[in-house]
């Protein structure tokens, strides 16, 4: 890949990993529920899953979504009808005592990462990276390079939204603060839905 290729890919991989989305908002309510150690797993399994998902469709199953349209449509709206069900559970969770915060677990790697295969966005940065930034009869190396640089800036990207979540925690220290706090990130999942769903029509 050409360095005239690879800066731009950095940057729209920086933009599009840095602004809100369905990992984004998971992840700052996971830092403020559970913390940044306890959440570390979620992390990695969004950077790992985001980065296994652009390799294996530049591999391949790009093409055939080019062959079965139908099957990225499925993808999509089963991926809308799960982020629904998560942003209906955050909305109606109780806010955890200390002790109830420390047993209950959070989102895990495999979960993380599993979720990426009907994130919508996710779907839409890896098929947008891959048409755009792949050069012209490019090699598994290219495409290698090109996961890399996401799940590698992603990983500092979505981190920070876990950091903002903890910073959070300091302010607020109220039950009814988090419930709102709760209730908020949902709707805001709902809302990332909007922009995504209504590019598929």
């Amino acid at each position: 890949m050409s360095l005239e290729l690879f800066l731009p890919l950095c940057t729209f991989a920086a933009i599009s990993s840095i602004t809100p989305g369905p990992n984004n908002t998971m992840i700052l309510a996971s830092g403020l529920n559970y913390g940044f150690r306890r959440s570390l797993p979620h992390l990695f399994g969004i950077s790992s899953g985001f980065t296994f998902m652009i390799f294996a469709t530049g591999l391949g199953l790009h093409t055939l979504f080019q062959q079965v349209p139908m099957l990225q449509v499925v993808l999509k709206y089963a991926g809308a009808a799960y982020l629904l069900w998560l942003a209906w559970k955050l909305a109606h969770a109780a806010p955890m005592t200390a002790g109830e915060a420390s047993t209950s677990k959070p989102m895990s790697f495999f979960a993380a990462a599993a979720f990426q295969w009907v994130n919508p966005k996710a779907w839409v940065m890896a098929i947008g990276a891959l048409t755009t930034y792949l050069p012209a009869g490019f090699r598994v190396l290219d495409v290698a390079m090109l996961a890399g640089v996401f799940g590698l800036i992603g990983i500092f990207c979505v981190g920070a939204w876990a950091s903002f979540g903890v910073a959070m925690r300091q302010v607020l220290q109220d039950a009814r603060s988090v419930r709102i706090f709760n209730v908020v990130m949902a709707l805001a999942l709902v809302a990332s839905l909007y922009p995504i769903l209504q590019g598929a029509n």
